[in-house]
């Protein structure tokens, strides 16, 4: 009998409140090229063939929405729609209690409001995970990068070339996730990454090389540029 394949569930935490981009329109449900920036996203995961489920978490007050949108928009992978905790770190972790995932499975988690995932991408970060037990995108920056520790003079200048900015999705096998999760509950320990929580119980993530196209729209300058991205990818095929 072969071995059953470890199955590939992605967490995508929309609970944030996003106010300051969308006025009374939290980010995620703003509209990109006429579609919730939150279906474009989904849409990746859903046309990607090494994702077999999507789980959401969004504010109480978007459930009903939530759910409209993943009727309308024939988003059969999303299995689950649940209310939020205040951080992220709440969300994904009110998330994996409701997966049954077992231990060899794949979790990934990526940001609502990172639209323009490609499916590569997230195929290299699962096969980096099933050799490494955990996988993260990021790329290097352009720019250079230097430090200030007041503000208002440099100090030093930054080797660039040992510096990743990181992305989503971040990618783990199951058993790892959980184990970083509880740790990080029972030391009552935040950080803005699930990387970071992993790190701690001595996991180290393999870097995969991600697409400065794969930006998070968090401010009015990230939606501009985000519909300049949308209209070039038009002609490319996915």
């Amino acid at each position: 009998m072969p071995a059953r394949r470890p199955k590939v569930f992605a967490i995508v935490p929309a609970a944030g409140s996003g106010l300051r981009l969308g006025g009374a329109t939290r980010k995620q449900f703003l509209l990109l090229r006429s579609k919730p920036i939150i279906v474009h996203t989904l849409q990746r995961f859903e046309h990607c063939s090494d994702v077999d489920e999507v789980a959401v978490a969004v504010p109480v007050s978007a459930i009903v929405d939530m759910e409209s949108i993943v009727s309308r928009y024939r988003l059969h992978k999303v299995s689950k729609v649940i209310v939020g905790g205040d951080q992220r770190q709440d969300s994904v972790a009110l998330v994996l209690k409701t997966l049954r995932a077992r231990p060899s499975d794949i979790i990934m988690v990526h940001d609502g409001v990172r639209p323009f995932i490609e499916p590569k991408k997230i195929a290299q970060s699962i096969a980096a995970c099933k050799e490494h037990g955990a996988a993260v995108l990021a790329v290097q920056p352009k720019d250079t990068i230097r430090r200030s520790r007041g503000g208002r003079f440099f100090d030093e200048t930054l080797d660039r070339s040992a510096l990743w900015m990181v992305q989503t999705p971040q990618t783990f096998r199951a058993d790892i996730l959980q184990k970083a999760f509880r740790q990080a509950a029972k030391d009552r320990f935040y950080s803005t990454d699930e990387a970071a929580l992993v790190e701690r119980i001595g996991v180290r993530p393999r870097i995969v090389e991600g697409s400065y196209d794969n930006i998070k729209i968090t401010t009015k300058e990230d939606l501009d540029l985000a519909e300049l991205i949308h209209e070039r990818l038009l002609g490319r095929p996915e």
